[in-house]
């Protein structure tokens, strides 16, 4: 195995991957709560157009294994891969909601992200669409995931809700389940700034655990068991094309496909500085081994039915304990197939207590607005733009296209039009017939 995972090269040791796997597995393990919760409309379910809570329950522990695997025993890095926060959201609010996709025919969608994704990995293309995009919308898109999931994460917690005239209005903060919510968030983040080692690094699940408990102790939610049979994974190979043909199909593929493709790219730049993968020139070895392990995952998601897989950047916790090697993804696999069978424990976690959770996650995307050059209004308005536009229209997709298109015509306008690269007016000029069909 040593010589498998080369721990001499790596200067690792079997004990430390094992380690960081389970400090990597802490750190992501409430994708197993919460993606299930995202997809199937807040429980919602099919009922309302939006997915079964227990077919993505069982889909989205298999598809974070298998790429797990994927990741560890092809790629040999010590990333873990889940379904990606913001994408599910996607597929949720504004495919199945908005464009009244049926779950099958979102499945499809995302299924044709991932083959382009898998195609994109083998080629040239990818390191140039990647660098084609000014680092300010990378910044932008990426802090505008994070105020979309913070928008649903405070509707989970009942922070917020509907109001006619002003479109949100404060909601009743007496309401036992959103004080207990709001204290889980406070929990969460005192935590994490206590650094208590493993305990710290494991903050969110910890607070969902704990706080859910109170809430079935005091009756505030029903508690429904830990430990069950394993779910039926009702969406495996169901997926349907029929409705990628269409304008808002397309935009849909791209949308995942995009969003995928930067987020994967930031977060395997930012592990491969830690693990001491890149060189002088910004090159990450073995970075195509990564990639095609990540769009694989894209693939298998589609295919056992859940949203986008894509490399978490939590994996830097575990990264940051000494982990090195793909044993780290191995571990976190064999750990994510592990609570298969803790399907009741799922469905008995009070939505609002997941919502306190999306919020500390949401923070983190938040962070990239301070690396915006706020002395150029050029480069920091399409940026802020994008931010606040999706969680706005609850849509990535608009505002993406709301991002490149202010992004393009105000360097056009400004006498900048030349440092802008194709690629940045190609997808504008894609925005202008975004609009026109949506």
């Amino acid at each position: 195995m040593e010589k498998f995972f080369k721990f001499k090269e790596l200067k690792t040791n079997m004990r430390t991957e094992l380690n960081a796997s389970v400090t990597t597995f802490l750190l992501t393990a409430y994708v197993i709560f919460l993606n299930p919760l995202i997809l199937s409309g807040e429980f919602a379910g099919p009922e309302k157009g939006f997915f079964d809570f227990n077919f993505v329950f069982v889909a989205t522990i298999v598809s974070a294994a298998i790429a797990c695997f994927v990741m560890g025993l092809w790629a040999n890095q010590p990333i873990a891969l889940a379904s990606g926060m913001g994408l599910n959201s996607t597929v949720s609010y504004y495919v199945c909601a908005q464009l009244g996709f049926t779950p099958e025919q979102a499945l499809g969608a995302i299924l044709v992200s991932g083959i382009l994704f898998v195609i994109l990995s083998v080629s040239p293309i990818r390191k140039y669409l990647v660098n084609a995009v000014p680092m300010s919308l990378k910044n932008g898109i990426a802090a505008g995931i994070g105020a979309f999931l913070f928008v649903i994460g405070i509707s989970l917690m009942a922070v917020i809700k509907d109001a006619p005239v002003t479109l949100v209005q404060l909601g009743d903060m007496t309401s036992p389940m959103t004080i207990l919510a709001c204290a889980a968030l406070i929990f969460i983040v005192v935590l994490q700034k206590l650094n208590l080692g493993m305990i710290s690094k494991g903050s969110i699940i910890i607070g969902i655990i704990l706080f859910s408990t109170i809430a079935w102790v005091t009756g505030l939610a029903k508690f429904n068991g830990v430990v069950g049979s394993i779910p039926e994974m009702g969406y495996f190979l169901e997926f349907d094309f029929s409705a990628i043909m269409s304008a808002s199909g397309a935009t849909v593929i791209f949308t995942l496909f995009f969003v995928d493709v930067l987020d994967t790219n930031s977060t395997l730049t930012a592990i491969a500085k830690e693990t001491g993968r890149i060189d002088k020139k910004g090159n990450i070895k073995d970075v195509d081994r990564a990639l095609m392990a990540d769009s694989v995952g894209t693939v298998v998601g589609g295919l056992t039915g859940t949203s986008n897989v894509t490399s978490y950047i939590e994996s830097a916790g575990g990264v940051s304990t000494g982990g090195r090697s793909g044993l780290v993804a191995v571990g976190c696999g064999v750990l994510f197939l592990l609570c298969l069978f803790i399907s009741p424990l799922a469905t008995s976690i009070p939505a609002p207590i997941d919502g306190a959770a999306l919020v500390v996650i949401a923070s983190m995307f938040m962070k990239n607005l301070k690396d915006l050059n706020w002395k150029d209004v050029s480069e920091y308005l399409p940026a802020v733009i994008a931010t606040l536009a999706m969680p706005l229209t609850y849509s990535i997709s608009a505002g993406l296209a709301l991002g490149f298109l202010s992004y393009a015509l105000i360097k056009l306008l400004t006498g900048q039009g030349s440092k802008v690269s194709g690629a940045v007016y190609v997808i504008a000029i894609a925005s202008v017939a975004y609009f026109a069909v949506v």
